[in-house]
């Protein structure tokens, strides 16, 4: 195997550590997300955590955040939740980073 041959593969290893650290990290993010939307939808318990399980599974509608944000937005609507958008996005932007910085505390 030659140097170069070596550099790709480890390009190619540190390309897909990364995206898999992506993935878990939205997936963390949004069960967070959906936990913090519950408390302010007025959910509690196991209706909570329903909840957050489909937070996780709104994201698979496309590809980005615009299913998730949908989902929250119009959940909140529904039930007369007076939050902004920016409110929102800020949320999941806060988010993203806590659930970053656990996945890098717990290895």
């Amino acid at each position: 195997m030659t140097t170069f041959d070596k550099r790709e593969e480890g390009f190619e290893k540190q390309f897909a550590h990364d995206e898999e650290l992506r993935f878990k990290a939205t997936a963390r993010r949004n069960k967070l997300l959906g936990k913090w939307a519950a408390e302010k939808l007025g959910l509690g318990g196991t209706d909570a955590d329903a909840y957050a399980k489909d937070v996780v599974m709104a994201d698979f509608e496309e590809a980005g955040d615009e299913d998730v944000f949908r989902k929250i937005r119009v959940d909140f609507d529904a039930k007369g939740v007076k939050l902004s958008d920016e409110d929102i996005r800020g949320q999941m932007h806060k988010l993203l980073a806590q659930a970053v910085a656990e996945i890098k505390a717990t290895g």
